[in-house]
């Protein structure tokens, strides 16, 4: 099956000099376990970072650093980095051991990692000037939102512990069950007077956020 990778390059507006360091972004170590996206997503992710917070620093240039921080993380996070794979239909272009079911079988953690690859494949092919334009056009519906700031379940369960009872939530890894490329994790949570709390998550974070925020429905 041939993949049209001239039509990515036109969603994300840059044409690569390099056609192998695109597609390494996009291979899963399934398909190829020696030459994959894995250091590209590395790279990606630093990138993503440095160019978000610089961008954050200038449109918010007297904002308190902890604000900045809850920004910055609602930002670079996996789930947003998995919107924006979903918003230039990454799964069309994305290699692993099953190519012929690629819509059906990609999960969106390799989806979430092959964005950041992509990104970190931009910065070496391009260089930063390009890939800065490239983020901040993806990211740019995103960068507005940013001027709300939504606090996670984790940090207002935190707030809420701290204020009551003087101690931090307890949070206890219950199971980790799954194949290893699709893992599903049980986590449970407490505070000082109430029961555990539990739920699951594709990762440890996202099962803590989904206890807390249990939680939270149950106390409040």
């Amino acid at each position: 099956m041939r993949i049209n990778y001239s039509a990515l390059e036109k969603k994300i507006k840059c044409n690569f000099k390099n056609k192998d360091l695109l597609i390494k972004s996009l291979t899963h170590k399934s398909f190829n376990k020696d030459n994959n996206y894995e250091k590209l997503e590395f790279l990606g992710d630093r990138v993503l970072g440095l160019i978000i917070a610089k961008k954050l620093l200038e449109i918010y240039p007297n904002e308190k650093e902890g604000i900045l921080d809850k920004k910055f993380a609602s930002l670079v996070n996996k789930k947003t980095c998995l919107e924006i794979a979903k918003k230039i239909d990454l799964h069309k272009y994305v290699l692993t051991f099953n190519v012929k079911n690629r819509k059906n079988l990609i999960e969106d953690k390799v989806l979430a990692d092959c964005c950041e690859a992509l990104l970190g494949s931009i910065y070496l092919d391009k260089g930063f000037i390009v890939v800065e334009k490239v983020i901040l056009n993806l990211w740019s519906n995103n960068i507005k939102d940013s001027v709300v700031t939504q606090i996670d379940a984790k940090t207002k369960l935190q707030e809420f512990s701290l204020k009551h009872y003087k101690r931090l939530p307890i949070y206890k890894l219950i199971s980790n069950s799954g194949p290893r490329h699709m893992p599903i994790f049980k986590v449970a949570v407490k505070l000082q007077d109430t029961k555990f709390y539990t739920a699951q998550g594709k990762s440890k974070k996202d099962a803590e956020q989904n206890a807390a925020m249990l939680c939270l429905q149950n106390i409040k």
